[in-house]
């Protein structure tokens, strides 16, 4: 029992960052998807820091495939884990969330790999 409370102590005490690489960890080794307002609500105990007015969860928007079409399907797919289909639908439907509410380094390093490929990307 002891053993719980301590994992539970270190849960409490992850900061965003840390939150949002377990996200990461569970969702693409294990299969995991953890709700979006857990990963939210976890947040805020980690840190109090003067930083509120900072942004730092991000959106990583898809504005268009441009001209790789196929590229960018592809690396969508890759990025998202979805399947073939789904990440066409999300490609066609553009403008749409590739992945929400990730880190600002996480984000810029998605945008970059997305513009690569020939996609027209925005961070919100």
């Amino acid at each position: 029992m002891a053993d719980l409370k301590d994992f539970a102590e270190q849960l409490v005490n992850l900061s965003v960052k840390e939150v949002n690489e377990l996200a990461t960890i569970l969702k693409d080794e294990y299969g995991i998807e953890p709700a979006a307002a857990a990963v939210a609500m976890a947040g805020p105990a980690g840190g109090g820091d003067d930083a509120a007015d900072e942004q730092t969860e991000f959106d990583v928007i898809l504005k268009a495939a441009g001209g790789s079409k196929l590229a960018v399907v592809k690396l969508v797919k890759e990025l998202t884990g979805l399947g073939l289909k789904e990440a066409k639908g999300l490609v066609d439907e553009a403008p749409k969330p590739v992945k929400e509410g990730v880190s600002k380094d996480e984000a810029e390093a998605l945008k970059a790999q997305l513009e690569e490929a020939g996609a027209e990307v925005e961070l919100k």
